[in-house]
């Protein structure tokens, strides 16, 4: 596996490197990241309210979708992470991590990002290329973000005002809390200790089928807007009496692979086809 060292580079740059050096691990602290979007660590922002979009902020976790009208598809998934506080971006390009500052001003739309930090991992050609983002992001100078449907969009633009990055955003917040299970593949549930946990930000879910203990493990996948997946779910071994859903809340879970918030307290489970396997309702409980 090719080594990783901590460089500053101008964007647009990208270099191969045989060797290990201990910055390596210099590398690991401060991008605080995984080497993929595909799970997120410690979301930054939840939701986007209208009053953010009015004032233009510019937080959170975000897919990038295309870069110059591409799709950006890579090596692997790239993304940006807003840290307001820090005042700094994160996130990987297609092949490497990334580590800026970024300034914006939402008076006049203006987005610059600084002091970049990336690795220098050996990188592919197939779909879009490090250099590409690296590239996009340096040429940024503007920005606009817009709602469509359910997803928040964000649009970066060079001086000339032409697009060169979109970004769509992504949280998971929603899905954290204790949760009924209402519905299972469309059939009414009325099993009152059949509840689910989630823990977005750990990445867990724990709860009860109506008779045994479930665990298992939430993985949050930035190619889609809101998609997850579960996984490594075990139980405990009770005989249970009827009626018993335990096979079927398990199926469900395994199938689930797209997480809706909707109205009245309650979320959708969806699977490949976009059909609702697990309809759950938030609880009062802890």
């Amino acid at each position: 596996m090719p080594a990783m060292v901590l460089a500053i580079l101008p964007l647009g740059a990208c270099s191969v490197v045989n060797k290990k050096t201990k910055e390596e691990q210099e590398v690991k602290k401060e991008a605080v990241l995984p080497t993929d979007r595909e799970k997120i660590v410690q979301p930054v922002s939840a939701v986007y309210t209208s009053q953010d979009l009015a004032n233009g902020v510019v937080k959170g976790d975000w897919a990038i979708e295309k870069v110059n009208g591409k799709n950006a598809v890579g090596e692997k998934a790239p993304y940006l992470k807003f840290v307001p506080d820090e005042k700094r971006v994160y996130g990987n390009n297609g092949c490497n991590v990334i580590n800026a500052s970024y300034a914006y001003n939402p008076a006049d739309s203006t987005l610059s990002f600084g002091d970049v930090i990336t690795t220098m991992m050996a990188c592919g050609m197939e779909g879009i290329t490090d250099y590409e983002v690296n590239a996009a992001l340096g040429a940024t100078k503007y920005y606009s973000w817009h709602l469509n449907g359910d997803d928040y969009y964000l649009t970066f633009y060079d001086a000339d005002r032409s697009p060169v990055m979109e970004l769509m955003h992504q949280n998971f917040q929603f899905l954290n809390g204790t949760w009924a299970v209402r519905e299972i593949s469309g059939q009414p549930v009325d099993v009152p200790d059949m509840k689910l946990v989630i823990d977005v930000d750990e990445g867990k879910l724990h709860g009860n089928t109506g008779c045994n203990i479930i665990n298992g493990t939430l993985e949050t996948d930035m190619d889609a807007a809101n998609s997850i997946s579960f996984q490594q779910i075990a139980m405990t071994r009770m005989a249970c009496p009827e009626p018993n859903y335990e096979t079927q809340l398990v199926v469900a879970l395994e199938e689930s692979m797209k997480a809706k918030a909707l109205q009245g307290g309650k979320v959708a489970l969806l699977d490949s086809e976009n059909k609702t396997v697990l309809l759950l309702e938030r609880t009062s409980d802890k």
